[in-house]
């Protein structure tokens, strides 16, 4: 039963990439808004942003930068499973000998897949304008498992959307929330600059611990207990989102 549903989630992850790689223009499209924030913050603003840090600004603010990249990638899994729904693809499915979560997996380990290329191409571009890390190849494993828990957590809130918008706009407008709440961390600027209430909520959302593990691990600095906090969050939302996003599936096409 393992060995059907893994074949089937292949077989469908393969037609979903297969979209993506006919319209490359969405991973581009996802690209260039952080990359955009990036010569933003750093050419425009970064020389007015006191961080308290010796680092440079750039490698201050790209941990922020890579979690806007994977916000603003999410939209277009929701969008991608609105359209499926709109367009009868699932009520085939429902016809066929496959299994169930196979058809909502393929459409995370494509989100997945799409925007690990996004990261790698922001990632390229902040080489480009002067990042540098002397992290391990232990501390990129470190952040590349975080970046893809992040990915999963976002991606099954898209897929929770995607089955329950009506329209394809309100399909995709969940991740506004979502791309902004960087901007409400340690992200771009320390909390304690922040007026009291946004300083204690900028403390204590996930985006924070996650934002602070990265950047410890960027600078090669002790990472402390920001690391399980931001794991704690993760995998709660990664958990609590799969659980409601079959739920919602199972109710609507059962």
């Amino acid at each position: 039963m393992t060995s059907h549903a893994l074949g089937d989630t292949g077989v469908l992850t393969g037609r979903s990439l297969r979209h993506i790689l006919r319209s490359p223009d969405t991973i581009i499209t996802t690209a260039v808004t952080p990359i955009a924030l990036m010569l933003l913050f750093v050419y425009v603003l970064g020389g007015a942003i006191d961080t308290g840090s010796d680092e440079s600004y750039l490698n201050y603010m790209l941990p922020g930068i890579l979690l806007i990249t994977i916000a603003s990638g999410i939209a277009y899994t929701a969008y991608r499973l609105f359209l499926d729904l709109q367009g009868g693809i699932f009520d085939r499915f429902q016809s066929m000998p496959i299994a169930r979560p196979s058809v909502l997996w393929a459409h995370v380990l494509t989100s997945l897949t799409a925007n690990l290329v996004s990261i790698a191409i922001v990632i390229g571009v902040a080489l480009m304008m002067g990042f540098r890390t002397g992290a391990s190849l232990a501390g990129w494993f470190a952040v590349t498992g975080l970046l893809i828990l992040f990915t999963l957590a976002l991606t099954w809130i898209a897929v929770i959307a995607g089955l329950s918008a009506r329209t394809v706009d309100g399909a995709s407008a969940f991740s506004y929330p979502l791309i902004f709440l960087p901007f409400v961390s340690s992200a771009f600027v320390p909390t304690d600059s922040m007026p009291g209430p946004v300083a204690w909520f900028a403390e204590n959302q996930p985006v924070t611990s996650i934002v602070n593990t990265i950047r410890a691990v960027f600078a090669q600095e002790p990472i402390g207990t920001d690391i399980w906090i931001a794991l704690v969050w993760l995998v709660g939302i990664l958990v609590i989102a799969y659980a409601f996003a079959i739920a919602v599936y199972r109710r609507k096409f059962n």
